[in-house]
């Protein structure tokens, strides 16, 4: 029996500001879904929170946490994808589509022993892995590199940032890097594209590359939006997450509409909009 080939996609170019639009877009669907949305905000800075009080006297180990707590964004962000989806078909973007998404997601995917009927759980496990051991480079980093203990942010700025000898911050920043960049780019797309096609996780990261070698420069600028506005979320005592996260959630859903191709005629009004907006 022949295995069926991965289904292919349109990869489209877009133009640098283009990012921009997709956070209006997301804080245009925030105003619609309203309650429904901003309560992933809410939990997930409680999230944080708990993270912040496990760990308030152990910043070895919160650094890495609360970063690798941003790894596994996009997979806690699915029913922000799906509400933006119901939003743009003008279906109820309610608690309805949360519960259907958390609940029933399988229900699209009959073959039960098939490839892809488990794929979001099994890329949520795979970003969860790559967090995990963020957090245990970084604390080892920390914890055996550092000339003391590092218990406290003021001890991080002071034994970490600003230390004259070594070079332990810089090779934090390297790794944390060497972490971020890939994962970023498996990611971009992926979640969005598991929840909206029937698809395997490898070919749902490898579309996830494709997307970002075609755009480089923009995916390199929405990068740097999404660590701006997180970075402004956490140094707000983590309240601003109650906004940041689903503006960040519904803008994701947004950029895998323009960058992907839909793959039938019921999206020709949204593929027409995003080509006089500067989609290629």
């Amino acid at each position: 029996m022949t295995t069926p080939a991965a289904p292919t996609f349109q990869i489209r170019t877009v133009g640098f500001m283009r990012p921009l639009v997709w956070l209006g877009m997301g804080w245009r669907d925030i105003q619609h879904a309203g309650i429904a949305s901003l309560t992933h905000g809410l939990v997930l800075t409680f999230i944080g929170a708990a993270i912040v009080a496990f760990a308030r006297h152990k910043f070895w180990l919160l650094a890495g946490a609360l970063s690798g707590f941003l790894v596994i964004a996009p997979v806690l962000a699915t029913s922000l994808y799906a509400l933006s989806r119901a939003i743009e078909r003008d279906e109820p973007a309610d608690w309805d589509v949360i519960t259907q998404t958390w609940l029933n997601w399988q229900n699209q995917r009959i073959n039960r022993w098939g490839e892809e009927y488990w794929c979001m759980v099994r890329f949520g496990l795979l970003l969860a892995a790559a967090a995990t051991t963020w957090v245990v480079t970084s604390a080892a980093l920390i914890t055996l590199l550092a000339p003391a203990p590092v218990n406290s942010p003021a001890d991080f700025v002071r034994l970490v940032i600003l230390a004259r000898d070594g070079w332990l911050f810089e090779l934090w920043l390297a790794l944390g890097a060497v972490l971020a960049a890939p994962m970023f780019a498996s990611s971009v797309v992926a979640m969005p594209l598991l929840l909206d096609r029937k698809v395997n996780v490898k070919t749902a990261v490898l579309t996830s590359w494709q997307v970002v070698l075609a755009n480089p420069a923009v995916m390199a600028w929405w990068a740097a939006l999404i660590m701006g506005f997180t970075f402004l979320g956490l140094a707000s005592l983590l309240l601003g997450l109650i906004a940041v996260i689903p503006m960040l959630g519904h803008a994701s859903w947004h950029a895998y509409r323009d960058l992907i191709a839909p793959d039938s005629d019921d999206h020709k009004e949204h593929d027409h909009s995003t080509q006089r907006a500067g989609v290629q």
